[in-house]
């Protein structure tokens, strides 16, 4: 397999709330709400770089489309980084996240390894990391 990620999909639990938030919040491209003729299609994506999109779904449609049976969400099993060119820049996504209504899990600041680093949460509980990381200039 060539290791290629194309989509990250985000289970939610408001859509339109989700939408707001990466739209308005954090200021991602995106055509809006798609799908919503179907059952369980709901869902928007967002334009990131390279090609790459992040989705946000419903959690209901994600576990019916799956198969699987709809748990409770654990902000532990994953962090999405954000690397960025410099510690202002850091600390510029911090503030907008924070004023999108992301929870701030760990205020941004030097980190052991060298870089410079902060945790939100978005309203939906999923755990970002905007980094600056000095060995990747």
């Amino acid at each position: 397999m060539k290791p290629s990620i194309s989509v990250i999909t985000l289970g939610v639990e408001d859509l339109g709330r989700a939408v707001a938030f990466y739209r308005d919040g954090l200021g991602l491209e995106t055509e809006g709400i798609i799908g919503q003729e179907f059952d369980h299609g709901a869902v928007a994506f967002f334009k990131l770089q390279s090609g790459v999109r992040l989705a946000v779904w419903p959690r209901s449609s994600l576990a019916h489309d799956t198969g699987l049976p709809a748990g409770e969400p654990c902000a532990t099993e994953i962090t999405l980084g954000h690397n960025v060119s410099s510690k202002a820049e850091v600390d510029e996504v911090m503030r907008e996240a924070e004023s999108a209504g992301a929870t701030i899990l760990k205020p941004a600041g030097e980190i052991f390894w060298g870089g410079y680093a902060g945790y939100f949460q978005d309203p939906d509980g999923h755990v970002w990391e905007p980094a600056w990381n000095p060995a990747w200039e």
